[in-house]
C-alpha cells in the first residue's frame, strides 16, 4: 500500500508541471515553503522527510532534478558539492 504522501507528490508535480512561472517569486506563490538555496529550488516533500533539489531554467521552462535526500542527508550539505549549485 502506498503512503499518502506519495498521491500528495503526484498532485505537486501536475501543479508544477501545468504552472506558468516566469521566476521564483511566481513559483513561490503556488509553492510558499520553496527555497532557493544558491542556484538550486529546494522543496519539501513526502510528508517534509525528503527534499527535492532542482536547478529550474524559467526560460525554457525546464526543471532539472538534481537529487533527491532525505532530511539527514539534506542536511549533511554534500549536495552543494554538485557544480550547478553556484555554476550554472
Amino acid at each position: 500500500m502506498l503512503n499518502l504522501d506519495f498521491y500528495y507528490d503526484i498532485i505537486e508535480y501536475n501543479r508544477v508541471s501545468d504552472a506558468e512561472f516566469q521566476n521564483f517569486n511566481d513559483l513561490r506563490q503556488i509553492f510558499p515553503s520553496a527555497d532557493l538555496v544558491g542556484n538550486f529550488t529546494v522543496f519539501n516533500i513526502g510528508g517534509n522527510n525528503y527534499r527535492l533539489i532542482t536547478y529550474i531554467d524559467y526560460e525554457y521552462k525546464i526543471i532539472f532534478i538534481r537529487a533527491v535526500l532525505t532530511h539527514s542527508e539534506y542536511d549533511q550539505e554534500n549536495w552543494k558539492n554538485d557544480d550547478w549549485f553556484q555554476n550554472s
